[in-house]
């Protein structure tokens, strides 16, 4: 009996020091997966923030501060206030101009694209009629093509329908997202339930009604991120204003920066204003960024959850 049980407890021990050793092993493991998450994530948010970083250090130099100094560190001239100040007064203030003509396509475009996305993708979850397949499929094909290669079809149009040059030729274009259609389908296939759009057609309310007081209230995550989307790439967008606007008054914030920017061996003191108009166009993004990032970073993993 002692024999056998002496047997036993050294069974349990050898177990129980098994059991030890392969959770200090999965521990081990753990650490290390945590350390290499983070140095990525590390990696990766210096990606975005480097750049940032070195726009504000070369926007408080002057052009031969610029090109003399160590590039990300500042000179002993910090001259940021006097060149922000010469980017919005040069040329009576055509940086402001820029400014609010990209504030206009970005916000007013991305605002009515957001809708309109939101009200295709909620006719596609929602209602079931013959060739909703395909034409969602069409829009799918449509994520696939690139801005560029519809810009001069666009151009050509414009021009026969004599709105090219003007606000409309950015700005109608910019109301179409299929990507933010096809987020919107899938969000409102997952979110909206049924049986409370029946609930509200038994009270007499509108499919209209519905879909503003019900359907936009639910999908108001997928919205935040579908505007997020829009409103950056439109605000970044350089190809078709270049293709559709000859009128320096109507350009945006990235073709007027490069317009300065290819003045540069004129006039080396070009330098200084596409510097300072960089970081003054960089601020309304991060604004966008950080007062919607709640909604994009929370309202989605709840949709995915549910």
């Amino acid at each position: 009996m002692t024999t056998t049980t002496a047997s036993k407890s050294a069974t349990r021990a050898a177990r129980a020091a098994g059991t030890a050793d392969h959770a200090n092993r999965s521990a081990g493991r753990s650490a290390a997966m945590t350390i290499v998450v983070t140095g990525l994530l590390v990696i990766v948010a210096l990606y975005f923030i480097v750049p940032v970083y070195w726009v504000f250090v070369a926007a408080s130099k002057t052009t031969e501060d610029l090109f003399s100094s160590f590039g990300f560190w500042f000179a002993p001239n910090f001259a940021l206030w006097e060149n922000l100040s010469q980017v919005v007064t040069y040329d009576n203030g055509i940086f402001v101009r820029w400014f609010l003509n990209s504030v206009l396509y970005a916000g007013v475009g991305a605002l009515l694209a957001t809708y309109l996305a939101a009200a295709g993708g909620y006719a596609l979850a929602k209602y079931k009629f013959k060739g909703s397949n395909v034409i969602f499929g069409i829009i799918l094909g449509g994520v696939l093509v690139p801005g560029t290669a519809t810009a001069l079809p666009l151009f050509l149009l414009f021009s026969q329908l004599g709105l090219a040059n003007t606000y409309w030729s950015v700005l109608i274009p910019s109301l179409v997202s299929p990507f933010g259609l096809f987020l919107c389908r899938i969000y409102a296939d997952a979110t909206v339930d049924d049986a409370l759009l029946e609930a509200a057609r038994l009270d007499g309310a509108s499919e209209l009604r519905i879909f503003h007081t019900v359907g936009l209230n639910i999908l108001t995550p997928a919205l935040v991120t579908v505007f997020l989307f829009q409103l950056i790439g439109i605000w970044n967008n350089y190809f078709l204003p270049l293709v559709m606007l000859a009128d320096s008054q109507l350009y945006p914030i990235t073709l007027g920066l490069n317009n300065w920017l290819g003045q540069v061996d004129r006039l080396p003191e070009f330098y200084e204003l596409t510097t300072g108009g960089v970081l003054l166009s960089v601020i309304p993004l991060v604004i966008a960024m950080i007062v919607l990032q709640r909604f994009w970073r929370g309202g989605l993993t709840e949709g995915a959850v549910k």
